[in-house]
């Protein structure tokens, strides 16, 4: 049989019941041979992990930017996790910016004193756990972050 990427292939059919070989026959032929399938999946492997690995790039690159330009205190934890918290950390202030301020209600003079509790909240890990949070929780997150902090968590977990 000859495969659409033009190879052509033996393929013993007969494991299959008499009245579906017709349409198997057909359906592989409209696609490419399994050497040229595995070519262009290790293809679209090593492309999509390039891909991830530069946004991944630019994204630590606009988290370090903007750790730098507002002064944000370096974070705490493994070194696996510092990147990651740090991306997680800028993602969730900028979404939070954006909600808040930007299209909602807030001033800046709000936004500042909520900046601060964004400062003092500096394990990775955190950030890491808040990642998929809505930039309009952080107000709420910070505050049950700095509560703990306090001492008022349950002491029973």
């Amino acid at each position: 049989m000859v495969h659409s990427c033009g190879h052509e292939v033996t393929r013993d059919l007969s494991d299959r019941p008499a009245d579906r070989r017709a349409s198997f026959a057909r359906w592989l032929a409209d696609r490419d041979c399994t050497d040229c399938w595995k070519t262009a999946r290790d293809s679209d492997t090593a492309s999509k992990e390039a891909w991830l690995a530069a946004r991944r790039a630019e994204e630590q690159a606009a988290a370090k930017a903007w750790t730098e330009q507002f002064d944000m205190p370096p974070l705490e934890g493994s070194e696996r996790a510092l990147d990651w918290g740090e991306r997680s950390r800028y993602q969730l202030a900028t979404a939070a910016y954006t909600a808040l301020v930007t299209e909602g209600s807030w001033e800046e003079a709000d936004w500042t004193v909520l900046e601060e509790k964004v400062r003092t909240v500096t394990r990775a890990g955190w950030w890491i756990d808040q990642r998929d949070a809505e930039g309009a929780d952080l107000p709420e997150l910070l505050e049950a972050a700095t509560e703990a902090d306090r001492g008022t968590e349950n002491p029973f977990r």
